[in-house]
């Protein structure tokens, strides 16, 4: 299970791979799951061989001790790999709290020195709420926040800050940054700070810049110059124009360079806006110049209408463009009339009663129109292509030639009944009474006083008697005045019970078991009334098991009432071949 569960590196996104290979390093991750496979290999074939030695215990316990023996050296295996376990709960758990990133998304990503207001730029933007303090590396893992531009997805990435050293000296946390860098086709937004609160210089912040750069390649880049509100860049070239000079050169290379500031929100949205429509164009031209955009474009045909130069603005009434010279946008019933009615008076005094009128409103040439029950369509279709002109008058004509059809009889039967017919029907008619007799008869018969009497419920009496046989003879003609003394008269004589004379000699342990006088032996109950002896308990515990084994019945599954055939045949003393030699099983 743990082997199936962890992610394989090799299958990962070059993302995840390189994120895990920084935070866990690859290699003692490897290490770890593979200590696990021998281990498991390992109880594998401590089960097979115990197994096999399972055959030659001759009783139940060694079999149990040969049990006793497998499980302890599969415990000790296992407790020898207590320190990986728990290096691997520390991955699991960091993993589940691992943000969601797919890196094939609409993606901005904010880099740049600690402290330089990425974070409160992507709260700006996105509802992520990461904490913002004063202090350096606040952020001090990856953060994802997402937003809507265009009606599409996008998805801002918050990185920790990257200081000015080699990348062999950064620690996990800035490599973090490095690698979503790498590895994440986005638009990239660098964060300088020009008013230098982040104790950080602007050579410094643009060294970094210079250090990351070859990762940039082939992305929309931004400088975000963040903290106008306290320095701006016409500022920073009076006061220090050999700094404002460091940052022309880099936008001399094609680097757009944009000033914001997060407290006024002045830029952001057009930062965003820029960013964004870059790195659609860019994704577009990408799949443009793949081998599956050619297929594609040969299908496509756009055909645009050649153009007649007329002007077609359009149409606003009079009465609209008049009231807006006036700033008159809103005209209220109320004003012109205070005395009218609108919906919301009628729903306050019907309450309950009230129901929206959708018709009462509309303009036709006949009020009755607005209550005609006949819709003008239905189920999609024009109600008037159906209607005539002339159709009262033909319905008409064509109930006055039914009405004749009916006087002269063309719709009466001329069938004639034959002789053989006749005697069908009175047949069927004696057959149907003599069943209906035959079940009335039936009930009578089956009535209350001769219901038949189960053996169980009827009292036990004794059927057979003495005094049965002689009368049953007699009736036949035999003579049974002398049979007093037959056979079939005798019955079976109590036993002589135990005497009672003082003077008899018996030993003291046989006068004491003839003492003790033996009690009635209590008759056992039922099975099924054993256990209750409440009766409507028994009938509710009835229905419970009915129902608890109803599904394993249907389904043909084994329960309890079923009995298992042991197979008395052991496998391993029944095949394989009788070999040549000393035969040691059969």
């Amino acid at each position: 299970m743990i082997l199936e569960e962890f992610p394989k590196i090799d299958d990962l996104h070059p993302f995840y791979a390189e994120l895990l290979n920084t935070i866990y390093n690859k290699e003692h991750y490897k290490i770890a799951l593979g200590q696990i496979n021998t281990a498991q290999h390992l109880i594998t074939k401590i089960g097979t061989d115990y197994t096999k030695l399972l055959k030659y215990g001759d009783s139940l316990y060694r079999c149990k001790k040969l049990k006793k023996a497998a499980m302890g050296r599969m415990v000790t295996i296992v407790k020898k790999q207590a320190p990986v376990f728990v290096f691997l709960e520390e991955v699991r758990q960091h993993l589940t709290r691992l943000p969601t990133i797919d890196p094939n998304d609409r993606t901005l990503l904010l880099c740049g020195c600690p402290n330089t207001g990425k974070s409160s730029f992507m709260n700006l933007l996105t509802r992520a709420d990461v904490e913002v303090q004063p202090y350096a590396f606040t952020t001090k893992s990856i953060y994802i926040g997402h937003m809507d531009y265009n009606y599409l997805r996008w998805q801002v990435i918050d990185t920790p800050g990257i200081l000015d050293r080699p990348f062999d000296e950064m620690n996990t946390i800035e490599l973090q940054a490095v690698t979503a860098l790498t590895h994440i086709k986005s638009a990239i937004l660098f964060f300088v700070d020009l008013s230098e609160y982040c104790d950080i210089t602007i050579e410094n912040q643009l060294k970094v810049f210079e250090c990351i750069n070859p990762l940039f390649t082939e992305k929309p880049m931004f400088l975000v110059c963040n903290k106008s509100d306290i320095m701006t860049l016409e500022r920073l070239a009076e006061e220090h124009p050999e700094k404002r000079a460091a940052i022309q050169q880099i936008e001399d290379k094609g680097v757009t360079v944009v000033q914001i500031s997060t407290i006024n929100k002045t830029g952001v949205m057009d930062l965003r806006n820029d960013a964004c429509d870059k790195l659609l164009s860019q994704r577009i031209n990408t799949k443009l110049h793949a081998r599956k955009a050619e297929g594609i474009m040969n299908r496509v045909y756009v055909a645009m209408p050649i153009a007649d130069g007329k002007a077609r603005p359009a149409f606003i009434p009079k009465v609209i463009v008049e009231n807006q010279a006036q700033n008159k946008y809103i005209t209220r019933l109320r004003e012109k009339n205070p005395d009218i009615k609108l919906e919301i008076d009628l729903e306050e005094e019907l309450l309950d009663d009230y129901s929206t009128d959708y018709n009462k409103n509309k303009d036709l040439a006949n009020d009755e129109w607005k209550t005609d029950k006949i819709p003008r369509f239905l189920n999609g279709k024009n109600i008037s292509d159906y209607m005539d002109e002339d159709f009262d008058e033909k319905l008409k004509a064509l109930l006055e030639e039914e009405g004749d059809r009916e006087e002269a009889g063309f719709y009466d039967s001329d069938y004639e009944e034959s002789a053989q017919d006749r005697e069908f029907l009175n047949l069927s008619s004696k057959i149907k009474n003599k069943i209906i007799i035959n079940n009335i008869n039936r009930r009578l018969d089956s009535g209350n006083g001769i219901q038949p009497i189960s053996r169980v419920s009827r009292a036990r009496t004794r059927e057979r008697t003495t005094t049965g046989l002689r009368e049953k003879f007699a009736s036949l003609g035999v003579d049974m005045s002398d049979t007093q003394k037959a056979i079939f008269t005798r019955t079976e004589k109590r036993a002589r019970s135990q005497s009672s004379d003082p003077s008899a000699k018996l030993s003291a342990a046989k006068k004491m078991k003839l003492s003790q006088s033996r009690a009635r032996s209590s008759s056992r109950a039922p099975r099924g009334e054993a256990g209750e002896t409440d009766p409507e308990k028994r009938v509710k515990l009835k229905l419970l098991m009915a129902k608890a084994i109803k599904k394993k019945q249907t389904s043909g599954a084994r329960h309890e009432s079923d009995r298992h055939v042991y197979d008395l045949k052991p496998k391993h003393l029944y095949t394989g071949k009788r070999g040549i030699g000393s035969n040691q099983r059969r």
